[in-house]
């Protein structure tokens, strides 16, 4: 709103201390004696030798330094030096008070949120960030590996194994598993697989026959192609690294199972996927 009267004037005006002229084009600018800091060449008002100086052109501001651009000498008289106000400290900006409006156009640049921005673009998702049932990564494995089980207690299967970390611990891991296999023993016979995360058996069925495994492949004919996909959806409600494998065992003693070919390995080979897919909770 208007006042009444005078407005009240903003800053301090100054008459700096005298400065005898010599032959330097630099001077010190004090006022009371002590060292004097104009912000700006434009805040100050200069007279040499009679005339205004134009602030820039013929003069600079270093710190506490007046600059003139050519040396003076003794017989120059600078008559004074006026500082047309003190700039006006701004101190803390109350919480909320920048606005959207008071940002101006283009005042935001890339320089300023590049450190920012390179956090945002690269590694993981947030998934704070990210709707329920959204990917937020996929890592796999795929082997081309031939290998062949004879034993009926399990072991790991080469290749056959993933690592995840998962960023949140409300995630979804969707498991797949695409295996080729190829029994060359009697017919009825089968190829027992767990699933496990780390030391963990997961994602197996219960009860029933000796075997609780992740999946169960038989052959009816002998020295044929098996190929089986198996999907299991687990919730570790972890954020450290996770790894996922596969284990095999032959479910008779004798047999003999293969990974990805045939037992005499005459025909085209296989591959073997393993899929894990971090899904947001």
């Amino acid at each position: 709103m208007p006042y009444v009267g005078k407005a009240p004037v903003g800053g301090g005006f100054h008459k700096l201390d005298a400065l005898n002229a010599s032959a330097t084009a630099t001077y010190a600018l004090t006022l009371g004696s002590a060292a004097y800091f104009p912000e700006t060449a434009n805040q100050l008002l200069v007279s040499l030798n009679g005339v205004i100086q134009a602030p820039q052109d013929s003069f600079t501001v270093s710190g506490s330094n007046l600059v003139f651009d050519s040396a003076l000498t003794s017989s120059d008289s600078i008559d004074f030096v006026v500082a047309l106000g003190d700039v006006l400290g701004v101190g803390s900006v109350t919480d909320g008070a920048v606005t959207t409006a008071k940002i101006g156009n283009n005042a935001v640049t890339d320089a300023k949120i590049a450190a920012m921005a390179a956090s945002k673009l690269t590694g993981s998702v947030p998934s704070a960030a990210m709707p329920a049932g959204s990917i937020l990564q996929i890592q796999s494995s795929v082997s081309t590996a031939a290998s062949n089980i004879t034993g009926t207690s399990f072991a790991d299967i080469p290749s056959m194994t993933a690592t995840i970390t998962p960023v949140s611990t409300s995630s979804k891991i969707l498991v797949q598993v695409s295996f080729g296999a190829l029994g060359s023993s009697a017919a009825n016979h089968g190829l027992m697989i767990k699933l496990l995360r780390g030391s963990t058996e997961i994602g197996q069925g219960t009860g029933g026959d000796t075997f609780n495994v992740f999946m169960a492949v038989y052959q009816g004919v002998n020295n044929r192609f098996m190929p089986e996909n198996h999907m299991f959806v687990d919730s570790p409600s972890s954020t450290s690294a996770l790894v996922y494998k596969l284990q095999w065992a032959t479910s008779g003693t004798g047999d003999t199972w293969y990974m990805n070919r045939r037992g005499n390995d005459n025909y085209a080979r296989l591959s073997s996927t393993f899929l894990l897919t971090e899904i947001a909770g």
